[in-house]
């Protein structure tokens, strides 16, 4: 127990260095906001131009990022269920500066989807530098979810153990679950956009 309370005291510690002051600059701000609330839709984005591409190998490196990437974030839900931590501003502390729901802290959601679709990537030799590159995108929003009042640094530890887990687990069952959810995918996509794929809008 000494160990876990000397945890959240570094935890609060490091917050409250992180958090933005009650007079955030006029330049951060925007730059915080825009981390924290639109890099992610870099991953969605992504993940589409990847299927769309038409290419076996993206398609199939596309859809198991965004299998890791689904499972993270149920990973994610199980974990603030099973160990619920309240939010700083739940809590009292530090300032918030964007609107958030009082739900579990721990882990963050937008981290998990991110560095899930990072990991996936880094664990096919082919995808190396883009995972990295995902990877190193996901540390400005850590920072600004922090920076913005809604997140605690362990949080984002959290979000980085359950990208790995389920980033592995979808590695694993490449050749099985993987393989099954992408042959179903690629003939629910050619039946939705047969008409689409015919008149040569979308490719086969």
């Amino acid at each position: 127990m000494m160990v876990l309370d000397q945890l959240e005291h570094a935890n609060r510690a490091l917050f409250l260095l992180m958090n933005a002051a009650s007079q955030p600059g006029p330049v951060m701000m925007p730059l915080a906001v825009f981390a924290a609330n639109g890099l992610i839709w870099l991953i969605p984005a992504m993940l589409v131009v990847g299927w769309l591409s038409g290419h076996v190998a993206i398609r199939r490196l596309a859809l198991e990022a965004a299998l890791a990437g689904a499972l993270g974030l149920v990973m994610a839900q199980i974990v603030g269920l099973v160990m619920p931590h309240p939010r700083p501003f739940v809590m009292g502390l530090g300032h918030t500066w964007i609107e958030h729901a009082p739900d579990a802290s721990m882990p963050s959601d937008h981290l998990t989807l991110l560095w899930s679709v990072a990991c996936s990537f880094l664990l096919n030799p082919s995808a190396r530098r883009l995972g990295a590159a995902l990877w190193l995108a996901g540390l400005p929003v850590a920072w600004a979810r922090i920076y913005l009042g809604v997140h605690f640094p362990l949080d984002m530890a959290g979000a980085l153990v359950v990208s790995l887990l389920s980033a592995a687990i979808c590695m694993q069952q490449r050749e099985h679950v993987v393989a099954l959810v992408f042959n179903l995918a690629l003939r629910v996509y050619r039946l939705m956009f047969s008409s689409l794929i015919a008149q040569h809008w979308l490719r086969r």
